[in-house]
């Protein structure tokens, strides 16, 4: 046995099916087994909530071990993870192929797959993670829900923290009276014929929850770009990814929103297109959270090996066929944020290598927690632990003081944005909700 591991992470399947998996015995057991090499190796003390909690429960034991600890107490450590992924991927020696074979974002995920078949999951929870549901309902009226997500309404804030404990100080996702889907069949948007990629390559927009019903924008700015650059697209959106009932252990529906996708897309990719992805957690689950929840089913291996996020896609013709010319330097530079997401692809930090191909721009990349999380960014329960993981990201925008601020997801931009109001920088007024929405101002759109 090797102490630490020097080969890249693997991960094995989620073993959901496995009646073991939700056992509260032998869940316990691996929670002990595993609690105690973090306790042991204390490395990632400062990636989030769950390990300073972890760690303080054991310190103030009565042993000083884990083995005086109830598992009563466990939970906290649990409820403060944001299935980042950071801890596995950038901090964590012995991830598999180790001995120790270390996962503790799925060790948090199969805690709350049990929690959900006893019934646990809470109301906002349930409600908040039906995102096709709410964005259809709420884009109907989307200037009163607009209006009644403000945080300065004081008539509505305090009801919704009171009914559904969301935080009357966070800041809400905006809702598109039109949506994404809907703007693409009128947007005249057709393919550059003089662009080296033009007639080389096609693919599918999957529009994602978050631009279909909240950020247009981005996929408007997507499209644009790569239609520019003579790449044919269509945008599809058959359904939410699944990563919302991911995030309270709900794994049932989760393959439900693979299957219904899977079949959707994948006669697209039989037609020699390729999937993008708008959003990087949407990313994430086509590539490889769907596999790990069902590994026997090859048509969400070769939906994998066919999907890219956007920025990704941008950088793949940037050095396959080249770009083609416009793109102009963006006064005042621009910091980009790396969202957990989007590192959790082990794809590289692409946002930054595709802003990067704007010229004479200067170009910061911050890889920290934006604390955002999903419900864990705007739930009451929650939302100033989502305030304190996000503190260093603040740090570095403030030491940048670049002109803009971008983010691989939205959720994170828009949590950054609300806290940067106030701060002594010239960005906080100018960040957008994606790195492809500024690479569309770099080429004029």
């Amino acid at each position: 046995m090797r102490e630490g591991s020097l080969d890249a992470p693997t991960r094995h399947q989620v073993d959901w099916k496995n009646p073991d998996f939700t056992d509260p015995a032998k869940l316990d057991e691996e929670l002990r087994r595993q609690f105690d090499v973090c306790h042991g190796c204390r490395r990632c003390f400062n990636l989030c909530d769950s390990f300073p909690r972890l760690f303080d429960l054991i310190d103030d034991s009565k042993s000083g071990e884990l083995d005086s600890v109830s598992s009563d107490d466990f939970k906290p450590v649990v409820d403060a993870c944001t299935l980042c992924d950071m801890c596995y991927l950038t901090k964590c020696p012995y991830v598999p192929p180790h001995e120790f074979n270390i996962d503790f974002p799925h060790l948090m995920l199969r805690y709350r797959v049990m929690e959900h078949q006893q019934g646990k999951t809470s109301f906002p929870q349930h409600q908040l993670s039906n995102m096709d549901r709410n964005g259809r309902l709420a884009s109907l009226a989307a200037p009163i829900v607009n209006w009644g997500g403000k945080r300065d309404n004081k008539l509505t804030r305090p009801m919704l923290e009171a009914v559904m404990g969301i935080d009357d100080e966070a800041e809400l996702p905006h809702f598109e009276g039109k949506t994404f889907v809907k703007r693409a069949k009128s947007d005249g948007v057709t393919p550059n014929q003089s662009a080296p990629a033009f007639g080389k390559r096609k693919a599918v927009i999957f529009a994602t929850c978050a631009v279909n019903y909240n950020n247009a924008t981005v996929g408007e700015a997507a499209r644009k770009v790569l239609a520019h650059n003579g790449v044919e697209t269509r945008v599809e959106y058959p359904g939410c990814c699944g990563m919302p009932h991911l995030e309270h252990g709900d794994i049932e529906k989760v393959v439900d929103q693979s299957d219904k996708i899977v079949n959707a897309l994948l006669p697209l990719v039989d037609e020699g297109y390729d999937i993008i992805a708008l959003t990087a957690s949407c990313g994430l689950m086509l590539k490889f959270e769907w596999p790990l929840l069902n590994p026997d089913d090859e048509r969400l291996k070769k939906l994998a090996a066919a999907t890219f996020d956007i920025s990704e896609y941008i950088v793949d013709v940037a050095k396959g066929e080249g770009l083609a010319d416009g793109l102009t330097a963006v006064d005042g530079g621009i910091t980009a944020h790396h969202a957990c997401h989007a590192r959790a692809q082990n794809m590289g930090a692409k946002a930054a290598e595709m802003l990067r191909l704007i010229p004479d721009t200067d170009i910061d990349l911050i890889e920290r927690c934006a604390g955002h999380g999903g419900t864990f960014g705007v739930l009451k329960e929650t939302y100033d632990v989502a305030v304190k993981v996000a503190k260093p990201v603040i740090r570095a925008a403030k030491k940048t003081a670049k002109a803009h601020v971008v983010s691989d997801c939205p959720l994170a931009a828009k949590h950054l944005h609300h806290m940067l109001e106030g701060e002594d920088v010239p960005s906080h007024d100018s960040v957008m909700r994606h790195p492809i929405e500024i690479f569309a101002q770099a080429y004029g759109f």
